[in-house]
């Protein structure tokens, strides 16, 4: 399969961007996107080129580390969501089709070379909330603490995020509004993530206001395209969460 391809180059942060275009020929139709680059790098390499720069890990459409805007979708897999570019494979690409690759674009995601991001402001939101104070000795009994299935089940939903920032690049407002959400209900369902629940959200929140971005205005392209299909439910849900606990903080000022 013979393809032509659109990639934003950039040398640094500060450095000027543009579109430039390269040729990836005799890709194998199972190659995926990120295969596809790889043989592009090859040949660039080859020619005593710069190879394009693009973020990767696992390849296993886990870690949520490649992340390219594929033709103006998030990890290119169309507004259905269930891939990351990992696993996104050349055969759905007519041949001699003309394919756009950017970063992931959002002001609180700079782009640091190429198609690669810095990604770091989930970190520090992580940081900020998203984790428990509980002992970190051996595993306790399953038993010890009942949890209801339903309850378990939402949960585990919720922690299926992988932190890509699919839902920043793909919000109009670069909202962060979904990924923080799974976060807060994650650990808010949970027995041992309750005693912190309320100061949890607050922290979480004022973060994701910190760090630049933007306010959830519900256009619902940020569970278009998450690859682990977290649903939009669970921003209402820690939206009450935000209200109540910002409630009781002011009364408790009194």
């Amino acid at each position: 399969m013979n393809f032509h391809l659109k990639v934003w180059r950039q040398a640094g942060p500060r450095a000027p961007g543009r579109m430039v275009d390269y040729e990836a020929r005799n890709i194998p139709s199972e190659a995926s996107f990120l295969e596809m680059l790889d043989i592009v790098n090859e040949e660039l390499t080859s020619k005593k080129e710069v190879p394009i720069q693009f973020d990767h890990d696992c390849r296993e459409g886990i870690c949520g580390a490649c992340g390219l805007t594929i033709n103006g979708i998030p990890h290119g897999c169309g507004y259905a969501g269930g891939e990351t570019t990992c696993q996104l494979y050349m055969r759905k690409f007519s041949n001699g089709s003309t394919i756009y690759v950017e970063p992931f674009r959002a002001s609180s995601f700079p782009v640091l070379c190429d198609l690669s991001v810095d990604r770091s402001a989930f970190d520090r939101i992580i940081q900020a909330g998203g984790f428990i104070s509980g002992r970190s000795g051996s595993a306790s009994d399953a038993n010890a603490c009942p949890i209801p299935k339903a309850t378990a089940e939402l949960a585990m939903d919720a922690a299926a995020c992988i932190g890509c920032g699919a839902c920043v690049a793909a919000c109009p407002n670069g909202s962060a509004t979904l990924f923080v959400a799974a976060k807060v209900t994650h650990l808010e369902l949970l027995p041992q993530g309750k005693l912190e629940a309320q100061q949890r959200v607050l922290n979480m929140i004022h973060a994701t206001d910190a760090e630049g971005f933007g306010g959830c205005s519900n256009f619902y392209e940020c569970e278009a395209v998450c690859p682990a299909g977290i649903p939009v439910e669970f921003i209402s849900r820690a939206n009450r969460h935000y209200t109540m606990a910002s409630l009781r903080t002011v009364i408790g000022n009194f």
